[in-house]
């Protein structure tokens, strides 16, 4: 919807605290590169996981994982190198701020958080494969730092608010996101861009592989015969203003970013806590931000990785917040049919709550086949499914236990 002048002021969404709009989406994922594609083939059911083509993945757990495919870099018309994981933040960036009809004015003001796991991991093996071999590569040892999609983006396209690069595990994309509307409360800018990006790299499957975490088959999200998660890459960015800031530009809304929370389990490097209590607290904690009460939420997009002791964990935590509720509640998760694509993934389910929001549809939960007894809510199985969203809450956690919860709400 769009903000008309004319429309009689809102009030504020709580104790007059600073108002948060989405107002540009922007995403290149294994569903497709850009965000009209990726939402359709969502609640099409289709999933973007297929065998890995771009490396070796010899003596790796599973050969499969969430590839982007249909991205052509030469669209963006660079013609120096540049890291594919800064690539894909970049191309998502240039969406959302097509889609927010951003001018160069804005940018100018506009602050920028990104969030990832590994950096430019396919820069740094190519940069440790030129040292082995006696040489070294300047512009690659620039690539690979974490912060290189952030800067790269900034200065191609003229953004020159605050700037900030995070990495707090597979929970990054959401951490990005909050943080961003935690600078837009405290008035450091008025629109920020925030979201995540990973790109495959066999260091970090390697590691991923050790950790025991990869499923040897599929993905199946709280069914009884989950195994593990697949990895994939991708981007997610959002643009986040403030309401007096989207109303001054007229702008269309997706959703109101109403509140956030973060914490860590403090309990092991990949386990969840004992009935996701650090989970339940992170959910509390987004609720409480976003003055709201728990039977206000309709749909939870969950972490939902398909593992034995997170999907659980996730559900004895929604129990525990919600209560009696919890049995009305929605609950899916959209990896089964991404991937997990780590720093990007919060930022990619962040999309499909506010794209839940506008089109009142529930994105399902693929390859759910025979229900677990202990998960026991309605995980919207196999098909999307129209339904009255009027508010949701997402989750993302990572390794270290890295939590975070974002709420989002119809405006």
């Amino acid at each position: 919807m769009a903000i008309s002048s004319a429309e009689p002021p809102p009030t504020p969404s709580l104790h007059g605290k600073t108002r948060i709009v989405i107002t540009g989406l922007g995403c290149v994922s294994p569903l497709g590169p850009d965000v009209p594609t990726f939402w359709r083939r969502l609640l099409a059911g289709e999933s973007g996981i297929d065998d890995m083509t771009k490396l070796d993945t010899t003596g790796l757990r599973n050969p499969r994982g969430g590839e982007v495919h249909g991205f052509d870099w030469e669209l963006f018309g660079d013609e120096g190198d540049c890291d594919e994981a800064s690539q894909f933040a970049f191309a998502a960036v240039h969406e959302a701020i097509a889609d927010a009809h951003l001018l160069d004015p804005d940018l100018a003001l506009t602050g920028l958080v990104f969030s990832t796991n590994f950096g430019g991991a396919a820069s740094w093996e190519a940069a440790c494969d030129l040292a082995s071999a006696g040489s070294a590569d300047a512009e690659l040892f620039g690539q690979f730092l974490p912060a290189h999609a952030a800067d790269y983006t900034a200065g191609r396209l003229g953004i020159g608010g605050p700037r900030r690069t995070l990495s707090n595990a597979c929970s990054s994309g959401a951490n990005a996101i909050g943080a961003a509307a935690d600078w837009l409360r405290l008035g450091r800018c008025e629109i920020a861009i925030a979201g995540g990006h990973d790109s495959l790299g066999l260091s970090s499957l390697a590691g991923l592989s050790i950790l025991r975490t990869i499923s040897p088959d599929e993905i199946r999200p709280f069914d009884v015969g989950r195994n593990g998660t697949l990895f994939g890459e991708g981007a997610g960015v959002l643009v986040l203003e403030t309401w007096e800031s989207a109303e001054r530009r007229n702008a269309k809304v997706y959703a109101e970013l109403v509140g956030w929370g973060l914490n860590n389990n403090a309990y092991h490097l990949t386990a969840p806590d004992k009935e996701g209590a650090g989970l339940a607290a992170v959910m509390r904690a987004a609720l409480a931000d976003a003055g709201m009460v728990p039977h206000e939420i309709d749909y939870v997009n969950a972490h939902g990785t398909g593992t034995q002791y997170n999907d659980l964990a996730e559900t004895q935590a929604i129990r525990t917040v919600f209560g009696t509720h919890a049995d009305a509640l929605a609950v899916s998760s959209i990896k089964a049919a991404t991937s997990h694509t780590m720093a990007a993934a919060g930022a990619l389910e962040a999309i499909a709550s506010a794209m839940a929001i506008v089109d009142q549809t529930l994105p399902p939960t693929i390859h759910y086949q025979t229900p677990d007894p202990q998960c026991d809510l309605d995980y919207v199985p196999n098909a999307a499914r129209k339904a009255p969203i009027r508010a949701v809450l997402s989750n993302s956690s990572g390794i270290g236990g890295n939590n975070a919860s974002l709420v989002f709400r119809a405006v």
